[in-house]
């Protein structure tokens, strides 16, 4: 467990633990939502709100505060990596970095050794992006959008000694979500409006809901309901704090791509996305043209390399008996959440 680990959990209490485990969704959707969450915890809410203040700004337990966005329902986000010859690696991450629909960005340990994710209003401005890219680094780029959802969550719980994510967790809901790459989810006006204001997170007040609504010149009782409809429609998948995983400790993820028959997809896709601990798994394309012949990923986070590495081999060995490759992560480059410039709305 790493130092990082050790130290915030010495600086909590169990009011905290319950702040951080049971609260990454689920917030409420209301004017004064910490008011609720001070009701269920026993405290007042103003000691609620500074609590999950100090998570976030102090002991950084809290990446963020706010809502999750659903890239795929809401636009045309995709998976990409190049090889970034070893002296003109920093000079690539530069360039890649730079876009901000560019929001998260890994080192791997494998010859495609740079691999970010491009989000974009539309399909169009997605591939433009990747084209720039490719032109200006002057490395060839793999793109690999999603093809189909079988679980992808982050949310687990953290203040225990699990070696790896989700496995104090007994349910795991799981389904065969095909994704389009020309999604645009159907967005009013102020739903846009409202996305493109909250997509790098609240405002840490007592009233964020309220706060967006100035910031978007609108009525805060609109502003709840279309929380609440894109919630329901899947283009926000939950709201919440959203939890370092490197600092709570799950510092060690690898990411698995394997070469699974076309045939076998959906079904070894649900099975392994059940398991307690993945915490990623999708379909994504083959590119033989680039000698890439991976279509599933999965993703496992955890406290021990050792413990992803055993739950890797068991995969291979009683879920997945094929050919596969380990892309450890050694850097962070980028991590944000979904950055959009626009999204596309009904006139």
């Amino acid at each position: 467990m790493s130092s990082l680990a050790e130290d915030w959990r010495s600086r909590i209490d169990a009011v905290d633990a319950r702040l951080i485990d049971e609260y990454q969704s689920d917030f409420p959707v209301a004017e004064r939502p910490f008011r609720q969450v001070a009701d269920d915890l026993g405290i007042t809410e103003e000691e609620t709100f500074e609590r999950v203040r100090r998570l976030r700004e102090e002991l950084k337990v809290f990446r963020r505060f706010g809502a999750v966005l659903n890239p795929p329902v809401i636009g045309s986000s995709t998976l990409a990596a190049v090889s970034a010859p070893e002296e003109r690696f920093d000079e690539v991450a530069g360039i890649i970095n730079g876009y901000r629909q560019v929001n998260h960005n890994y080192r791997r340990d494998h010859e495609w050794n740079m691999w970010f994710v491009v989000t974009a209003g539309s399909r169009e401005t997605r591939d433009e992006i990747l084209a720039e890219i490719e032109d200006r680094t002057g490395c060839a780029v793999l793109n690999l959008p999603m093809l189909t959802d079988y679980y992808i969550d982050l949310e687990f719980p953290v203040v225990n000694g699990d070696r790896f994510a989700r496995e104090s967790l007994t349910e795991t809901d799981v389904d065969a979500t095909r994704i389009s790459e020309d999604a645009r989810g159907d967005l009013t006006r102020l739903e846009a409006d409202l996305l493109l204001e909250i997509q790098s997170g609240f405002p840490l007040s007592q009233t964020p809901y309220r706060d967006i609504a100035a910031a978007i010149d609108a009525d805060v009782a609109d502003v709840l309901s279309a929380v609440e409809r894109l919630l329901a429609d899947g283009c926000i998948k939950r709201i919440g704090c959203i939890v370092n995983h490197v600092v709570t400790g799950f510092d060690n993820n690898c990411m698995v791509v394997w070469n699974v028959p076309d045939d076998e997809l959906d079904d070894r896709g649900l099975e392994v996305g059940s398991l307690p601990y993945v915490t990623l798994c999708y379909h994504r394309p083959r590119r033989p043209d680039q000698d890439w012949e991976y279509n599933m990923f999965t993703m496992i986070h955890g406290r021990e390399a050792e413990a992803v590495d055993a739950k890797i081999d068991e995969l291979a060995t009683e879920y997945l008996p094929f050919e596969h490759e380990r892309l450890y992560s050694t850097a962070t480059l980028k991590q944000t959440g979904a950055q959009y410039d626009d999204l596309l709305a009904e006139e």
